[in-house]
């Protein structure tokens, strides 16, 4: 093979080997395609889950509450047992002395009389590790008793309705913390040992989504302004929601009978033109009233027909501006009590919306709409 022959298979070489390379850059870049592609559903997945999750905890909220105070309890617990010396290091090193016998070659070595005298030191470091421990576990007991002082002199407070101890109580336990830190905040005043009026404002922007996310049939994200007949729906769920959990949250804590709860919301006020914050939910609720509810069935917005409420709302613009109820006198207090707890099963078509009431034995049967005609199973 001549010169030219031998350039001419260097240059197939190479040309084959440029193939190669093109060929695996073009398998690297259809294989990065797929990657981001794989993140990018992961991604949208993702997006989705944390917004049906935000729903979930919007609509759901009145479902949980901590657990019930029983200050009587913490008032009649005893106080914590002092320590008693206890002489533990000291016994195991007197057993050590007593029980060493030493053997022929540390008597012939001599080493009998160092390694007894070192038996005797350790009884005396003994004692003083059994001092040290006896003295920590006594700083330990008044530390715990002065604790338990603490708590019964507090539960003595509570029981007694000492409004200033429902407030400390409130602020050190805080049960009300995840309604914070969604980005509501939540004022109190109590009208007497019984009776606190709350307060509570809540930011519809920074709380409601106003985008709705889902996922297409190619697994991308789709992102879709939220209809304002939702948005206004997902809020008034989210609030009247909120007020049952702070009425339930507050009569487990403390032992008050009623709660009037008032939620303020940004308003425009057409005198003046400007956003404003003004009431638009106002419920009296008394206890035994609210614990006759099934918390993990009920439609929150539903459930204020249960109490003497002030509120005035529509799917189409929202809430409106209402009076916020104010206990003056015992008269307006034995008013508002006589609301009764209304059992029966209140429900909505899923289709267009509209609300109805029957009995409980509907529940899980199929009816018709009246408005729009659609058949459903019922379901509160």
């Amino acid at each position: 093979m001549g010169w030219k022959g031998a350039l001419r298979s260097l240059e197939a070489v190479a040309r084959s080997a440029e193939r190669d390379a093109r060929r695996r850059q073009k398998e690297l870049e259809l294989q990065q395609k797929q990657i981001e592609k794989l993140q990018e559903l992961e991604r949208a997945a993702y997006e989705v889950e944390l917004f049906e999750n935000r729903i979930n905890l919007l609509t759901s909220i009145q479902q949980d509450c901590g657990n019930t105070w029983n200050w009587q309890k913490i008032k009649s617990s005893f106080p914590p047992d002092r320590p008693i010396k206890k002489n533990t290091n000291e016994n195991i090193a007197n057993a050590n002395l007593n029980n060493f016998s030493p053997n022929i070659f540390l008597k012939i070595f001599k080493k009998v009389d160092k390694i007894r005298n070192q038996l005797i030191e350790n009884i005396e470091v003994a004692k003083k590790k059994d001092e040290e421990e006896y003295l920590n576990a006594l700083k330990d007991y008044e530390r715990n008793c002065q604790g338990w002082k603490d708590e019964v002199e507090f539960a003595t407070k509570i029981i007694k309705g000492n409004t200033e101890a429902y407030i400390e109580a409130i602020n050190q336990i805080n049960p009300l913390e995840e309604i914070s830190e969604i980005g509501s905040d939540i004022n109190y005043f109590f009208l007497d040992r019984s009776t606190v009026e709350v307060t509570f404002n809540v930011n519809s922007e920074k709380v409601i989504p106003n985008e709705s996310k889902s996922l297409l049939k190619s697994g991308k994200l789709s992102i879709k302004e939220m209809p304002k007949g939702k948005f206004y729906e997902l809020y008034q769920d989210y609030v009247c929601g909120c007020v049952l959990r702070i009425a339930r949250e507050l009569f487990a804590l403390l032992p008050i009978e009623e709660a009037v709860i008032t939620t303020m919301g940004n308003l425009l006020n057409t005198q003046t033109g400007y956003m404003e914050k003004q009431s638009i939910l106002s419920v009296f609720i008394p206890k035994e009233t609210l614990c006759r509810l099934n918390f993990q069935m009920i439609d929150p917005s539903d459930s204020m027909n249960n109490f003497k409420h002030n509120m005035n709302f529509k799917k189409t613009t929202g809430f409106q501006a209402v009076e916020k109820i104010r206990l003056n006198n015992e008269k307006s207090k034995t008013n508002y009590k006589s609301s009764k707890v209304d059992l029966n099963l209140h429900f909505k078509c899923p289709q267009c919306g509209s609300r109805y009431k029957a009995e409980n034995k509907l529940m899980g049967k199929k009816v018709k709409c009246k408005k729009c005609l659609n058949i459903f199973i019922v379901q509160p």
